[in-house]
């Protein structure tokens, strides 16, 4: 028997994938498990290091094209996503992974009494407007794809759960989720998906060691690994996920469905 072709198969779809500087950060992850499906790749973050992040793509054997932004300029999103449009002659996954904190940036963490409305106000635009930004520039292009897919990597914190210390932050991550449904709504007739991914306690580079004790308190027993959330890109980028849309996935080792945590 002639055997079926392999799920997630990418070929010939280019995805932009935005916050991509780490080379141990989830959005790398995202473009890594994007390219091995046979998607091409455009990649970007604020600094420079993003063509390091490039050439490992390269080694693979990944079509890969590497571009700096600063995304909470509405002008250099629009660069951005004209750039990977013409390098690539099209768009059409486009992937929200920039957010939380950038190089060159403060940690924004206060609780709601000290925070400044400019410090709010850096956190949203950090984590909320920035994607409005990219989306809004990338959204003829995605529409006019016969696999349109828009996926915003959220949080579980703010949609779901939160903790004192993170008002900007849960405010922003809830809103990326209220308006991918919004966007599943309106965009739904085109064929075009919107969802989320919300990951728990993932380890990477920018952990706190006290995010890696509460990640071993999950019922899986351990931190999740940035590898684990680009499965689940994979997953609602897929051509087979054509009827999944306006949906938050939780990648958080089950622990926002105990009642007890903590050892």
């Amino acid at each position: 028997m002639k055997p079926s072709r392999p799920f997630a198969d990418l070929s010939g779809k280019t995805a932009l994938v935005t916050g991509c500087g780490s080379a141990g950060g989830i959005g790398f992850a995202i473009a890594r498990a994007l390219g091995r499906q046979g998607a091409g790749v455009a990649i970007s973050s604020t600094t420079g290091r993003i063509h390091d992040r490039a050439a490992e793509l390269t080694a693979e054997g990944i079509e890969v094209s590497a571009h700096t932004a600063d995304l909470i300029d509405p002008s250099e999103a629009t660069r951005l996503v004209e750039e990977a449009t013409a390098w690539h002659n099209g768009l059409d996954i486009l992937v929200n992974n920039a957010g939380m904190s950038q190089v060159g940036t403060d940690d924004l963490g206060r609780e709601f009494a000290d925070l400044s409305h400019a410090e709010w106000r850096a956190g949203i635009d950090q984590n909320l407007d920035l994607a409005f930004n990219v989306t809004r520039a990338a959204l003829t292009a995605i529409t006019d794809s016969k696999h349109g897919r828009i996926i915003f990597v959220t949080s579980v914190t703010g949609p779901m759960v939160s903790a004192p210390g993170n008002p900007a932050y849960s405010a922003a991550k809830a809103g990326l989720d209220g308006l991918m449904r919004s966007l599943a709504v309106e965009l739904g007739p085109t064929g075009t998906t919107v969802n989320s991914v919300n990951p728990g306690w993932i380890e990477t580079p920018s952990s706190l060691p006290e995010e890696l004790v509460a990640g071993r308190h999950t019922p899986v027993g351990r931190p999740g690994n940035p590898d684990e959330v680009a499965a689940a890109v994979v997953l609602l980028a897929a051509p087979e996920a054509s009827y999944i849309t306006g949906q938050p996935l939780v990648v958080d080792g089950g622990n926002i469905i105990q009642e007890t945590k903590g050892g």
